[in-house]
């Protein structure tokens, strides 16, 4: 049985699949328009898109949703667990920064992928 952690675990197994399902489906639309639009713009334009992939990916990886951390929410009936929100100070403290780290690292990743896509694009 799946249990609600503090900064650590806030969703379950079907909110997992759902975070992963919309990162494939973000990065896959990232590379369509990339692969499909003028190579200048079409790096700006998958900005959110590739954004939106490593958050859905991240939050699957890290099991925890950063909306849910940023309402001081948690699901976990997925996984035979129970879904509420979270009431203990403390612990809402924990899931916002956790839920700011998610969105940093996904910040960083895009970064890094767009630059990597850049240098690509220039080379070529």
């Amino acid at each position: 049985m799946a249990e609600y952690q503090p900064g650590v675990c806030n969703i379950g197994a079907n909110q997992r699949r759902a975070r992963r399902l919309s990162a494939i489906a973000s990065f896959a639309v990232a590379l369509a328009v990339a692969v499909g639009a003028v190579p200048d713009l079409s790096l700006w334009v998958t900005i959110p898109f590739v954004f939106g992939g490593y958050v859905g990916a991240f939050q699957d990886y890290f099991r925890f949703c950063v909306a849910f951390g940023a309402l001081a929410r948690y699901d976990l009936s997925g996984s035979g667990g129970s879904s509420g929100r979270v009431v203990a100070s403390e612990a809402v403290r924990a899931d916002r920064r956790k839920a700011a780290k998610i969105l940093l690292f996904a910040a960083a990743a895009t970064a890094v992928t767009t630059g990597l896509g850049y240098a690509a694009v220039t080379i070529l």
